[in-house]
């Protein structure tokens, strides 16, 4: 019997045209909660970003942010946060600086850059390239809208030596697959370091214990909840710790095929509601 079921949001809950929750969507998971089943975000991303759409969806729900270095409660209290050691963090973004490769910082007190422009850049080939119908003034709109939120500052140190900011993710960029894997060979040699991606052209920078599935798992015991009654949907490598832990691994019909081999179950893609039609058949499959 399914007691919780936790989603990914970037090609998993959302819509990659629109941006958005589906409407299709959004009735799932409020039949869930109806029917006594918690339902949580699993995301890579920051609360202010997440719950902006789940807010615009008018979906109340805890949420699991930046890979699982953060949880919050469905009113949005901080529940437990995992940052990176400060020292294993100037080492990581000393390795990403050598290479050349950009990256933003995840904190408690938001995100941080040192080029927002070329924050807005990457954002845009990225929307661009991940959807055919993607219309190039909405993803410039978008990756504004983003990069308003992010604070520039002038070197990364100043993260590092304030002792009130904690720091629970690097975001690296880079169309260099090359240059990615060396960054990446080097990082996963880190004992205190997790490496994890949502995207072909992206690395996600953790402490070790900050993982999706490490998150979710506290998070069901703490609700008396057990693993197996668990379902978790996703689409890429960020959301493997989950699928590696709950009974109902369900794998987004738009990933890759080395990520449906992860998974018992594969429902339809992010453009046609997929997380939607994978909770209605868990639901239905309770009645059998």
């Amino acid at each position: 019997m399914i007691k919780c079921i936790a989603s990914d949001m970037d090609g998993t809950l959302l819509n990659s045209t629109s941006g958005g929750i589906t409407e299709e969507n959004k009735k799932a998971i409020l039949l869930a909660q109806s029917k006594g089943i918690e339902v949580v975000i699993a995301t890579g991303r920051s609360y202010d970003e997440a719950i902006y759409l789940l807010e615009e969806a008018a979906i109340k729900c805890p949420v699991i942010c930046v890979n699982g270095a953060e949880v919050r409660s469905k009113e949005g209290k901080v529940i437990s946060s995992t940052p990176l050691n400060k020292e294993d963090a100037r080492e990581a973004a000393s390795k990403l600086v050598e290479n050349e490769v950009y990256f933003e910082v995840y904190t408690n007190k938001g995100k941080y850059s040192t080029d927002k422009e070329k924050s807005i850049s990457i954002i845009i080939d990225i929307v661009m390239s991940a959807s055919k119908s993607a219309i190039y003034d909405e993803a410039v709109k978008y990756a504004e809208e983003r990069a308003e939120a992010i604070h520039l500052i002038e070197n990364y140190e100043e993260v590092f030596v304030d002792e009130s900011i904690h720091i629970y993710k690097f975001l690296a960029f880079s169309y260099d697959k090359e240059r990615l894997d060396v960054v990446k060979h080097h990082l996963e040699g880190m004992e205190e370091i997790e490496v994890s991606s949502s995207g072909h052209e992206n690395l996600e920078i953790t402490y070790k214990s900050a993982q999706k599935g490490i998150a979710l798992e506290a998070f069901v015991r703490e609700k008396g909840i057990l693993l197996s009654e668990t379902m978790a949907i996703g689409d890429n490598f960020n959301d493997v710790s989950m699928f590696k832990r709950v009974g109902r691994p369900v794998a987004m019909g738009n990933a890759s095929e080395e990520i449906k081999q992860q998974c018992k179950f594969v429902t339809d893609t992010n453009e046609n509601s997929g997380v939607a039609k994978a909770i209605l058949e868990a639901l239905e499959s309770e009645k059998e």
